[in-house]
């Protein structure tokens, strides 16, 4: 049994790169695609808002209880922005997932994070 839910969480690491909105459906039988559906912050849900994306260990860091996310400066960009993270936006639960993710949001005022959730940094 244990393995069986070693194997699924695996594939679900490595077959779901990014974990955004489902608007294709292509994430329908994932076992987390559930957990990821309700995933919340203090600012709300973060998939329904904002599409989530995978952080490499080098594009996030911890300081003093506090973290701090690399993201792209606009939706469309590829020159990245160092962006804190407000303490409403850190997920809490246990990371099933086990990759650091972020879910930014863009806006006319530039970027902000809705929802992020480290990782294991390893």
């Amino acid at each position: 049994m244990l393995r069986a839910i070693s194997v699924a969480v695996v594939i679900a690491a490595v077959t779901l790169p990014a974990f955004g909105r489902d608007l294709d459906g292509r994430y329908k039988d994932s076992p987390l695609r559930d957990w990821f559906e309700h995933l919340a912050s203090g600012k709300g849900l973060c998939c329904s808002f904002a599409d989530g994306y995978v952080v490499q260990d080098a594009d996030w860091e911890s300081r003093d209880g506090h973290y701090r996310v690399r993201v792209p400066k606009a939706a469309d960009s590829d020159d990245g922005v160092w962006v804190d993270v407000p303490d409403e936006a850190l997920i809490t639960e246990p990371n099933k997932a086990g990759h650091t993710m972020v879910w930014p949001s863009y806006t006319h005022k530039g970027v902000s994070i809705r929802c992020f959730m480290p990782g294991s940094m390893t």
